[in-house]
């Protein structure tokens, strides 16, 4: 039966106060810059082409054993570079043919993997650190302390990048994974520093900084909690793209034999060996540099998609 005394209130144009126990509509959370950042990556194609591709990248990398097991040092030289590959023979030691050395071109593929990850990788994280921190206290205090790293900054940054490498690496006997990264950071920073010093400058002009100085918060607690996480999204899009210069950078060198060299297996090295037979085995340098090309370009990918999530001018 229904209410009459409900309806009679409706008629009259009384105002009806719902239950309290009816469901009530559930306000819709805000999302952050990172969120909204990682919605709009979900759905970009070229994302997810990179993010594949880097993933079996870091995975040959960490286990090459589990896509080969031949040997990617060891040499036979009844195993002509001039024969065919078995191109039939899919994850075989000779599915991509022999160099000139008799060694399987597929596990050096496979192996040289590490160094050029482990190379990118390292000297990205060192280099944004570094760079980073000094724009930050460049961008942060100004005065003499920003006048100071600039000029510093400006002294790194007028050495050109591969000549100022190849210095520095020609100084050493044995040029390890290692001693490459090092070279690569002692000059790379630079870019990252600037970087961060322009976007720490624009964040520290914000209210909540503002706020959050009147309020009495530390020097280190306004840099690390509210002016760093802000400051990232530029940081962290040159980083990505970076990333795969420096991979190509460190090839470059090995082509050049001031880079990583033999025993150490990377797909610069194999380049560089290679070219001697170019007319009668193509092969063998064209296997190493489309891999080349092909990481390099999947960073590169993940950088333009990344810049493309955290730059709201570009959505």
């Amino acid at each position: 039966m229904p209410d009459v005394t409900k309806t009679a209130a409706v008629a009259e144009g009384a105002v009806v106060t719902p239950s309290v126990d009816a469901p009530q509509p559930k306000a819709e959370k805000a999302r952050s810059l990172w969120g909204d950042a990682w919605s709009d990556l979900r759905r970009n194609p070229y994302f997810i082409v990179s993010a594949v591709l880097i993933f079996f990248l870091v995975l040959i990398s960490a286990l090459p054993s589990l896509f080969t097991s031949a040997s990617p040092t060891a040499g036979d030289l009844v195993k002509h570079f001039l024969g065919k590959p078995e191109l039939g023979h899919i994850g075989s030691a000779e599915w991509l043919g022999y160099d000139g050395q008799g060694r399987s071109v597929y596990a050096r593929l496979i192996y040289g993997t590490r160094a050029s990850i482990i190379v990118g990788v390292c000297v990205t994280l060192i280099v944004t650190v570094l760079g980073g921190l000094v724009g930050m206290l460049a961008g942060y205090f100004g005065g003499v302390l920003d006048a100071v790293l600039s000029r510093v900054t400006d002294i790194f940054f007028g050495i050109p990048f591969l000549l100022g490498a190849m210095v520095v690496l020609q100084s050493f006997t044995e040029r390890t994974v290692w001693v490459v990264v090092g070279a690569l950071a002692f000059l790379g920073w630079t870019q990252m520093a600037r970087v961060m010093r322009g976007a720490v400058i624009t964040v520290k002009q914000a209210d909540y900084v503002h706020a959050a100085t009147a309020l009495g918060a530390g020097t280190a607690r306004i840099l690390f909690r509210h002016i760093l996480p802000n400051a990232m999204a530029p940081l962290i899009v040159v980083a990505t793209i970076s990333l795969g210069g420096y991979i190509s950078a460190e090839a470059t060198l090995s082509y050049l034999g001031l880079g990583l060299a033999a025993p150490t297996v990377s797909w610069g090295v194999d380049v560089s060996t290679a070219v001697d037979q170019i007319r009668v085995a193509p092969h063998i340098l064209l296997w190493p540099s489309i891999m080349l090309s092909i990481t390099v370009l999947a960073f590169i990918m993940l950088g333009e998609a990344v810049r493309n999530a955290l730059d709201p001018k570009l959505r």
